[in-house]
């Protein structure tokens, strides 16, 4: 019941986003709803005000334009303002998934959340938030209500958004950085990776719910999306923001879960897979914040994986396109078996995961087969699915206290 729960609200979303297809139509229900996001963000000013000081943390909000013109936010967490200094602590940067924004990492309680865990831990603390998302709407030029704002995918994150929030990060703070991706932004990191870009400023990464092959994923959604065309039946139409979070939407999600008898953890199931370890009330906190939008094309991007499994850039469907951009007729692979066997990794990820699948996730090992011994640390946990990695109530002992130990040896 459940998991039909998820799907059933899925497809009643994107029939009435696919009701807005024709552009007009679509731009102005957008306006309408961004301008209330607009009121939001005056409410609350940000994650810093919204999340992390009411904590009895020290926070400060940051922006990076990206050499496209994005303007991304970034927040940076160092110490209690009950106490410590910020000292020579080495900076971690968090980098959220695809749905997701930074608040990704302070959803749970401040006691078992990561970015709260490493600044108590001694680590300068960084949020990462891609563009399109709430508080990564901002460009120099262009505005979400058109079409050109939302011409990306996961490849121009990493060519655009990723280096400029390294870049701002490594000069801000003087030192190298750990980063810590979870899901979109463990892909991002290994295709950045794979081109040996951004190595002279990193100092490890740590990658949970690895995504790189997803030719074997098992999600129901995700797969059923991919293999009838979902996402290019609505970019086809018109759709070129993709945004779950309509707000009847949300407020039909919110309501059920408030019934008495109805458990939500269970709701994320048609598309993480059976998370194991959610407290009932995760989905409430959720639902206040997530999910964020992203572009049409970048679904597009990632259903040509689940199809193709394989790694490569964004396929125009066009021999002469894919010349005009690649200069070649097919788009270029991220070869994983790139990535310098010397980088410090850790790789976690669950056996009940049906975005981040085992057999996908040993494809990956198998590309890092020639990794040295001591540079590769591997995490693997039953009964753990996506969203666990990032809403656990375990996951400081499980997966968080691990990690720290890891990055405290680099």
């Amino acid at each position: 019941m459940a998991n039909a729960l998820a799907t059933i609200s899925l497809l009643l979303t994107l029939l009435c986003r696919s009701a807005t297809g024709v552009r007009t139509k679509a731009f102005s229900l957008r306006s309408q709803r961004r301008l209330s996001d607009l009121v939001a963000v005056a409410d609350d000013d940000g994650i810093c005000q919204s999340m992390v000081e009411p904590q009895n943390y020290d926070c400060e909000e940051h922006t990076v334009t990206t050499q496209d013109g994005y303007i991304l936010s970034l927040q940076r967490i160092s110490v209690r303002q009950s106490g410590g200094t910020t000292g020579d602590r080495p900076p971690v940067m968090l980098q959220h998934g695809v749905f997701m924004d930074g608040i990704t990492w302070l959803l749970l309680p401040a006691d078992k959340s990561l970015a709260f865990l490493l600044a108590d831990n001694k680590f300068d603390v960084w949020i990462a938030n891609t563009r399109g998302t709430k508080y990564s709407r901002g460009h120099t030029s262009l505005s979400p209500d058109d079409e050109a704002y939302w011409n990306w995918t996961w490849d121009t994150l990493v060519s655009s958004d990723l280096p400029a929030v390294f870049n701002y990060v490594y000069h801000q703070t003087g030192q190298r950085l750990h980063y810590v991706g979870h899901s979109q932004g463990t892909l991002m990191a290994l295709a950045a990776f794979s081109k040996e870009q951004l190595l002279d400023m990193l100092r490890s990464a740590v990658l949970l719910s690895p995504i790189a092959y997803m030719g074997q994923m098992t999600s129901p959604v995700a797969r059923s999306a991919a293999e009838n065309f979902l996402a290019e039946a609505l970019y086809w139409l018109g759709v070129d923001e993709f945004d779950l979070r309509g707000v009847a939407a949300v407020k039909l999600l919110q309501d059920i879960c408030q019934k008495t008898g109805v458990d939500c953890t269970h709701m994320l199931t048609a598309f993480t897979g059976p998370n194991c370890c959610l407290n009932s009330t995760i989905v409430d906190v959720f639902l206040d914040h997530e999910p964020q939008p992203t572009s049409t094309m970048n679904l597009i991007h990632l259903a040509q994986m689940i199809r193709d499994g394989t790694i490569s850039m964004y396929d125009y469907g066009d021999e002469g396109q894919n010349v005009e951009h690649y200069g070649q007729a097919t788009p270029p692979l991220y070869n994983m078996s790139s990535i310098p066997n010397d980088l410090p990794l850790f790789l976690s990820y669950g056996g009940a995961d049906a975005l981040s699948d085992v057999r996908d996730v040993k494809l990956l090992l198998d590309s890092l087969k020639d990794h040295d011994g001591d540079k590769l640390v591997t995490q693997y946990r039953e009964d753990y699915a996506h969203a666990d990695f990032v809403m656990g109530e375990n996951a400081k002992e499980v997966v968080y206290d691990p990690l720290m130990a890891f990055l405290r040896l680099q």
